[in-house]
């Protein structure tokens, strides 16, 4: 596994590149889900809210298929997922209104990850996604300044996995880039700092993370659920195989 993600966890102890074993018998239907009209004017992948559970869905919130990803913005099969499988999934998925996307974070590589996740969630709510999407895309960049920061100056990098996560997740958004990639996307660096600094939305991603594994059985990341089952896939063509015998087609 890269360098990049072999800081010791903070929050969570969790694994990423699998569905950690608990997968559910897969939801079938044997018939095909009808589309759903999305509210005049608008389309169904531009609506975007927040969950009660501490995720942000994107599309019909009352989709009969309802997709869920528990995943890090650090975990290269995540990142994989978003780069081949997040656009055919908006586009001939929650375009439909038939099915809906929702992301909660489960932080597997622990304060890198609350940094990103608090940044995140730092943007407006309908530019959750975008952002999401930039981060991913982001990975390479996040990863070679990680490796640049273990060669050029390992002391600190000890230091800040020693600290509590929350001072450890602004000191690797500092170290990692991650504020300035905020201020390119219309975030001020007084804002950044504020998220991530901010005990409730800390607190909030903390429970997300504790009833994963307590309510879900979530051990690593990509995790999916649909309609509250887990099914055993971590790549695009498993998960869209799993909504085509939910009815998504």
């Amino acid at each position: 596994m890269r360098s990049a993600i072999a800081f010791l966890p903070l929050l969570a102890l969790a694994a990423c590149g699998g569905d950690g074993g608990n997968a559910s018998a897969p939801v079938t239907s044997s018939t095909p889900v009808a589309n759903v009209a999305p509210p005049a004017g608008k389309q169904w992948v531009d609506v975007v809210s927040k969950t009660a559970e501490g995720g942000y869905i994107q599309g019909n919130p009352a989709a009969p298929i309802k997709l869920l990803e528990y995943g890090s913005r650090s975990c290269p099969t995540c990142g994989r997922f978003a780069a081949e499988g997040v656009e055919p999934l908006r586009q001939k998925y929650v375009s439909t209104g038939k099915v809906s996307y929702e992301f909660r974070d489960f932080l597997v590589h622990g304060a890198p990850d609350l940094s990103l996740a608090l940044l995140n969630q730092c943007a407006p709510t309908e530019a959750f996604f975008p952002i999401l999407d930039q981060m991913f895309a982001n990975q390479e960049a996040f990863y070679k300044r990680t490796d640049e920061l273990q060669k050029s100056n390992p002391q600190q990098l000890q230091q800040l996995q020693q600290l509590p996560a929350p001072q450890a997740a602004a000191g690797f958004a500092e170290a990692l880039g991650h504020i300035e990639f905020m201020k390119q996307r219309g975030i001020p660096d007084a804002r950044a700092r504020q998220c991530l600094s901010d005990q409730k939305t800390i607190q909030a991603i903390a429970k997300v993370n504790a009833d994963a594994t307590t309510e879900h059985g979530v051990s690593g990341t990509p995790s999916f659920f649909i309609n509250g089952k887990q099914v055993e896939a971590s790549m695009w063509s498993q998960v869209e195989s799993a909504l085509q015998a939910a009815g998504a087609r």
